[in-house]
């Protein structure tokens, strides 16, 4: 279909053309009209100098634009990493965290599959401050957990990603929900099973970030298929199985070991996404319809300066830090939680 441009002409939608203006240097003029169209030349090609400054004036700001994001900048966005403790015995592997707005200083972790359905109430050193069932549910693969909102002004709520799928033989996987406990509490109230499917193959996700207006986002592994980026569409449902939607994908082919996805966490003004691998952590800013742009330059900040067993969450504090686990390692070596500073405007 052709767009017509408000003086006539067609815009470049369409074929180009232009609507035939006076003729200049047309032949019933002759040689007269072929030395007043040269004469004539230079005046209108005068407009070129002007557009020409326009298009350098454009280049400079462009330059300026990409200073102001270059390496150096960004990286000067958070500090070094550095290990604040060890984690107890209890949870040998940490697979997920989160931090608690309830409960100053608390951090939520729990275990990777092979235990039962406990969360455990951490600090920032990685001290065992409580151990709560979460009642109804089961740990067949937790990979990750997020704090956010209940929704229709219930506070805020758990959400547990039972998403692991190493073997790729879970063709379903599910989210529990439940409502926030105290880390004095033995158990929680009943959790709610969300069930899900990914539109296509099956997937393994190892992270899970929920926004403020209660919006579920996971983002898959990246080991058999490109690292991708899903989101549940609309408001938890209990009753059905409901396939997720494909948002983006972080990469075009499947992934190295290195840089497998274990971890996300969402800001708690929802403005920032941090997604976590094996050695790095990537800052994003949450853009339209939850597409996500990095911050820092690829592949984000290296936490191979930790010495990570095996580094898997990763969650954001109350300060705006962004606080790290790993489970334990071999010969009894503990799993680990550490802190980088970070200036996020």
């Amino acid at each position: 279909m052709k767009h017509v441009a408000r003086n006539g002409a067609e815009s470049a939608f369409g074929s180009g053309r232009r609507t035939a203006g006076r003729p200049i240097g047309g032949r019933e003029n002759g040689r007269r009209g072929d030395r007043r169209a040269r004469r004539r030349t230079p005046r209108r090609r005068a407009p070129l100098v002007p557009r020409a400054v326009a298009r350098l004036a454009a280049a400079a700001v462009a330059l300026v634009a990409l200073s102001c994001s270059s390496p150096a900048r960004n990286a000067s966005l958070c500090d070094e990493p550095r290990r604040t403790g060890t984690l107890p015995a209890d949870v040998a592997e940490s697979s997920g965290l989160a931090a608690s707005r309830s409960h100053p200083g608390v951090f939520w972790t729990h275990n990777d599959s092979g235990d039962e359905a406990f969360v455990f109430a951490i600090d920032s050193a990685g001290r065992l401050l409580g151990r709560v069932r979460v009642t109804g549910a089961e740990n067949h693969d937790w990979e990750d957990i997020a704090l956010a909102p209940c929704g229709d002004d219930a506070g805020d709520c758990l959400y547990i990603a039972d998403t692991g799928n190493n073997l790729g033989s879970r063709e379903e996987v599910a989210i529990y929900r439940v409502p926030e406990p105290s880390p004095d509490d033995s158990a929680t109230a009943p959790a709610e099973r969300i069930a899900i499917r990914y539109p296509g193959d099956v997937v393994d996700t190892e992270a899970i970030y929920v926004l403020p207006d209660g919006t579920i986002y996971l983002v898959s592994k990246g080991r058999q298929a490109p690292p991708t980026l899903f989101r549940y569409p609309g408001r938890p449902r209990a009753d059905e199985v409901v396939v997720l939607r494909e948002v983006a994908r972080f990469r075009q082919t499947p992934v190295g070991l290195p840089y497998q996805v274990t971890g996300a966490d969402a800001s708690p003004d929802g403005r920032w996404v941090a997604v976590r691998t094996y050695t790095s952590v990537q800052i994003y800013r949450v853009a339209w319809r939850g597409r996500l742009r990095p911050l820092l330059p690829d592949p984000g900040i290296d936490l191979q300066i930790l010495a990570e067993p095996q580094g898997e969450a990763v969650a954001f504090g109350p300060d705006g830090s962004l606080v790290l686990t790993s489970e334990a390692g071999p010969s009894d070596v503990p799993g680990t939680i550490s802190r980088i500073d970070c200036r996020l405007d």
